[in-house]
C-alpha cells in the first residue's frame, strides 16, 4: 500500500525502502516509517458513528469492521489481486476521477448502459502508465465481469550523438519487473532470437524509468521493436476477472453492478451515520433545554443545592419539583416531539399546560456540573444560539431519513468533495482501435527522402529536414560520401508505401520504404547490397511507390538505347526475394527510368545532347515481363537516353531541365509537340559550353519544390515558382552554385520533384508552414 507502482491511489505515506520495481526486498520494519496517506482517511470516514458492524479479531482481544465505511470506491480506484477456495479476482486499478463520474452518472441515471459508463471511464487506469491497445476487451470485461486486456510499454526512439539508434523505454506494462525484463532482453539477444541490439542498461533513476536499447547502424528501431513486442514483457495481457463479496457470497459483477453495490454501501452509511448524529442532536439538546431550565430558575436552584446535605440529596430535589418553563418555552418550536430523544419518557420535559418542565436525571447532573462562569449573560446567549442550532439539524438529519432524493444528493456532494480533492488526470493511455503485432503498425505516416550513392549507399531521411532555400543558394551538406563516391539519386515518398526498386539489368525488387534504414544528413547510409540482392555493377535506377496492384495501370520502361515498353501493372503483384524480370535488354544497353501509366498518357525521352521525343503512349502496346520492347527514341552514338516523363494530355505544367553545370529553366509543355515513337526528337535546350550535358528532365509546376543534389553531395531545395519560364530551346539560369573542389569540379548529378504523396490538405499545410 506504500508502493506507488502496485496502487493507483497508495494508501500509506511510507518512509525508507518499500521495495522497487525492479522487485527488490524492502528494508527491515524497524527501519522504516509509515502514517496514513490523506486519501486513507475518506476510507475511515465516520467508522466512529457506528456506520457498520464490527466483528471480534481473531483471538476475540480487539473488534474489527466487517467493512469499511469508504467515500472512495476503492475496489476499482486501487483494484484487488487475490486467490482463494475455488475462486479467484483480478479487479485492475482506475482513475478516481473518472469512476467518481460514473458513479454521478449512474446514481442520476438507473438505467444507464454500460456504453454509457464507458463514455466516463475509458478503462483500467494503472499506476505504471503505459498504454492499452484496443477497447474490444475492456468492454468485454465491463459486460461480463471477464476479460483481457493488452497493455504496451510506452518507448520513443533517440540518436546518439555518433548518429546511432536507440529505444528508450519510459513506462512500463504493470506489474512487469523490470530488472527481469532486461535480463530477458539480453538472454534473447545472446541466443539470438532478436537482432540489431548492440547494448542494453538501465538508466532509471528518481526523475522517472528509462530503459536504454541500443541498436547496431543501419537497424530499423519499429522493426526491432516490433519483435520486442512479441517476445518480451514490453506487452503483455492482462486477464480481468471482477468476483467480489456481496452481502457475504462472492460474486461475478460486471463494471455496473460494482457502481450499483458501492452506491447501495454508501447510502447504508450515510443512513446509519444520519441516525448517530440525530440521535446525538436530540442529545444534546434535551441537556441545553435542561441548562435553559436552570437559567431561568437560577435564584430558586442555587437555594435548593446550597442547602442540600449531598449531591444526591440536591438532584432528588431537582427531579421532584416542576419547574417553570418560560424560557424553555420561548426555545422549543412547536414540532417538539421530534426534538425529544426517543429513549425519554414522557414524564419528563415540557408538560402538558405547557408551564412547567419536569428535568429528567441525564439534565439535573447537567445542571449540577454547571459551572459558574456559564451563568453569564453571554454564555445564556450562547446556550440558546446552540440550541437553535441543533434543532436545526435534527430536521435536517429527519429530512435526510425520510426523502430517498436528499438521501441521494448528500452521497453525490461527498462523492464530488472527494473528486475535487484527490482526482487527477488519467496515466494509462487507450488506444481505441486494437493494433495488431505488424511493423507498419509501429512506423509514423511521413513522407522521407531516399538517396543512393553511385557506390550503393542508401538511407533516408524525413522530409521535413530540408527546408526551401532560394535560388541560387549554396545549399546544406545532405550526406558524408567518400572522395570518389558520387550521389546517384533521391527518391521521394510515403513511409508506408511500397517500393518497386528497377534496376540498370531490367529486374525489379520490393522493398518497403521503413526497411530504408534512417540516418542523418551527416551519415552515409547503408549499403543497398544488404538489402537487396543486387549483381556486380547493378544499380537501382528508378523506384516507384504502389500501394495497390491495379490490373488497369501500367508500367512503362525506357532504356539507354531509347528503348521503351509497357507492361500490366498486376504482373508485379507477386513479390519474390530474389525479385523478377521486368525487361529484356540489349548487350550493353540498361534501364535508365520506370513510371506508372493509365494507358492515356503521353511519353516524353530527354537525350544527354538536349533533344526530345514526343509521342502517345496508344502508340506503345502491353506485353509481357520478359519483352525487349521497341524504339522510343533514336540516340546518336556517342550519347544516350537519360530521363522518361509520363504526361497527362491536359497537363499544365511545365518541363523542367537541368544540366550538369547547375544551370536549369521550365519551358510550357505546349513547345513539346506530340510526334511519333522512334523519331530524333526536338532541341530540349541549348546546349553549350556554359551549361554542360543535360543531367535530367522533370515534370513540375509552380506549386512544386525540386531537389537539387551535387556530385559531393550538397542538397539544394528551391520553388519552381522561383525558376524563370522561358522557351524550350534556350539555355537558362543558374539554379543551385557549385563549388571548385580540387581536381574535380563539382557537378550537379540529380534533380527531384518534391511530391506529397496521400498527404491531406491540413498535413499539407502544416508542412508548408513549417517551411
Amino acid at each position: 500500500m506504500a508502493q506507488d507502482f502496485s496502487m493507483r491511489e497508495i494508501l500509506i505515506d511510507g518512509q525508507g525502502n518499500f521495495g522497487s520495481i525492479d522487485g527488490d526486498a524492502p528494508a527491515a520494519m524497524r527501519y522504516t516509517e509509515v502514517r496514513m496517506a490523506r486519501i486513507a482517511q475518506e476510507l475511515l470516514a465516520d467508522l466512529d458513528k457506528d456506520t457498520v458492524d464490527f466483528m471480534p479479531n481473531y483471538d476475540e482481544s480487539e473488534h474489527e469492521p466487517l467493512v469499511l465505511p469508504t467515500r472512495v470506491p476503492n475496489l476499482l480506484v486501487n483494484g484487488s489481486s487475490g486467490i482463494a477456495v475455488g475462486m479467484a479476482t483480478n479487479i485492475p486499478p482506475h482513475n478516481l476521477s473518472e469512476v467518481i463520474n460514473a458513479t454521478l452518472a449512474l446514481s442520476n441515471n438507473s438505467n444507464i448502459t454500460v456504453d454509457e459508463i464507458m463514455q466516463h471511464i475509458q478503462g483500467p487506469d494503472f499506476p505504471t502508465a503505459a498504454e492499452i491497445n484496443g477497447l474490444d476487451g475492456i468492454r468485454q470485461a465491463y459486460e461480463t465481469g471477464r476479460g483481457s486486456i493488452q497493455i504496451r510499454s510506452i518507448s520513443h526512439f533517440e540518436e546518439t550523438e555518433t548518429g546511432q539508434n536507440c529505444i528508450i523505454v519510459t513506462q512500463l506494462p504493470y506489474q512487469v519487473n523490470k530488472a527481469r525484463l532486461i535480463e530477458r532482453i539480453a538472454e534473447l539477444v545472446k541466443d539470438k532470437k532478436i537482432g540489431g541490439i548492440s547494448g542494453l542498461r538501465d538508466e532509471s533513476d528518481k526523475a522517472g524509468m528509462r530503459v536504454v536499447i541500443e541498436l547496431k547502424r543501419g537497424e530499423v528501431p519499429e522493426v526491432v521493436l516490433n519483435h520486442l513486442y512479441k517476445q518480451t514483457a514490453l506487452q503483455v495481457s492482462y486477464g480481468i476477472n471482477m468476483v467480489a463479496l456481496i452481502d457475504g457470497r462472492p460474486q461475478l459483477l460486471n463494471i455496473k453492478q460494482i457502481l450499483e453495490a458501492f452506491l447501495s454501501h454508501r447510502a447504508e452509511v450515510v443512513t446509519r451515520r444520519t441516525l448517530y448524529d440525530l440521535s446525538k442532536a436530540r442529545d444534546r439538546a434535551h441537556i441545553l433545554e435542561g441548562l435553559s431550565v436552570a437559567l431561568g430558575n437560577i435564584d430558586e436552584m442555587i437555594q435548593i443545592i446550597r442547602s442540600s446535605s449531598t449531591p444526591q440529596q440536591a438532584k432528588d430535589f431537582l427531579l421532584n419539583k416542576n419547574w417553570n418553563a418560560s424560557l424553555v418555552k420561548q426555545m422549543i418550536s412547536d414540532e417538539v416531539e421530534q426534538v425529544r430523544p426517543e429513549w425519554l419518557d414522557v414524564q419528563f420535559g415540557m408538560q402538558e399546560d405547557a408551564n412547567s418542565y419536569r428535568l429528567s436525571d441525564t439534565q439535573a447532573q447537567a445542571i449540577l456540573d454547571l459551572r459558574l462562569n456559564r451563568l453569564t449573560g453571554l454564555e445564556q446567549e450562547k446556550i440558546i444560539s446552540e440550541y437553535k442550532e441543533l434543532v436545526d439539524k435534527i430536521f435536517d438529519f429527519l429530512d435526510i431519513l425520510r426523502r430517498k432524493e436528499r438521501l441521494l444528493i448528500v452521497i453525490q456532494d461527498e462523492l464530488v468533495a472527494v473528486r475535487e480533492q484527490y482526482g487527477n488526470e488519467r496515466l494509462t493511455k487507450v488506444n481505441k482501435e486494437y493494433l495488431n503485432l505488424t511493423v507498419e503498425d509501429l512506423i509514423p505516416k511521413e513522407e522521407r527522402v531516399v538517396t543512393l550513392s553511385r557506390e550503393g549507399y542508401i538511407k533516408s531521411q524525413p522530409l521535413d529536414e530540408y527546408s526551401a532555400q532560394r535560388r541560387g543558394g549554396v545549399g546544406r551538406s545532405a550526406t558524408n560520401i567518400k572522395e570518389d563516391d558520387l550521389i546517384k539519386g533521391l527518391f521521394v515518398t510515403h513511409s508506408h508505401n511500397t517500393l518497386l526498386c528497377f534496376t540498370s539489368r531490367g529486374r525489379v525488387f520490393w522493398k518497403k520504404v521503413y526497411e530504408i534504414p534512417n540516418a542523418s544528413r551527416q551519415a552515409r547510409g547503408k549499403p543497398i547490397i544488404n538489402l537487396l540482392p543486387l549483381e556486380d555493377e547493378e544499380v537501382v535506377t528508378a523506384v516507384l511507390p504502389v500501394k495497390e496492384y491495379d490490373e488497369t495501370k501500367f508500367i512503362f520502361m525506357a532504356t539507354k538505347k531509347g528503348i521503351v515498353k509497357k507492361t500490366s501493372l498486376e504482373q508485379f503483384s507477386r513479390p519474390r526475394a530474389n525479385g523478377i524480370i521486368a525487361l529484356t535488354l540489349d548487350d550493353n544497353d540498361s534501364m535508365i527510368e520506370a513510371g506508372l501509366t493509365d494507358g492515356s498518357q503521353s511519353i516524353m525521352l530527354f537525350t544527354s545532347d538536349g533533344k526530345v521525343n514526343h509521342f502517345n503512349e496508344s502508340n506503345v502496346r502491353s506485353v509481357g515481363r520478359t519483352a525487349r520492347g521497341v524504339m522510343g527514341i533514336r540516340v546518336a552514338s556517342k550519347e544516350e537516353a537519360l530521363a522518361m516523363i509520363i504526361c497527362q494530355a491536359d497537363s499544365t505544367a511545365q518541363v523542367l531541365t537541368m544540366t550538369e553545370n547547375g544551370y536549369g529553366k521550365r519551358s510550357e509543355l505546349v513547345h513539346y509537340k506530340i510526334k511519333g515513337r522512334g523519331g530524333k526528337g526536338m532541341k530540349s535546350i541549348e546546349p553549350s559550353e556554359r551549361n554542360g550535358r543535360v543531367i535530367s528532365s522533370l515534370l513540375v509546376d509552380d506549386n512544386d519544390e525540386v531537389m537539387l543534389i551535387s556530385s559531393s553531395g550538397t542538397m539544394v531545395r528551391i520553388r519552381c515558382s522561383e525558376i524563370a519560364s522561358s522557351h524550350r530551346s534556350t539555355q537558362g539560369v543558374r539554379l543551385i552554385r557549385l563549388q571548385e573542389k580540387g581536381k574535380h569540379s563539382e557537378k550537379l548529378v540529380d534533380v527531384a520533384r518534391i511530391q506529397f504523396d496521400e498527404v491531406d490538405e491540413q498535413e499539407q499545410d502544416s508542412i508548408d508552414d513549417s517551411q
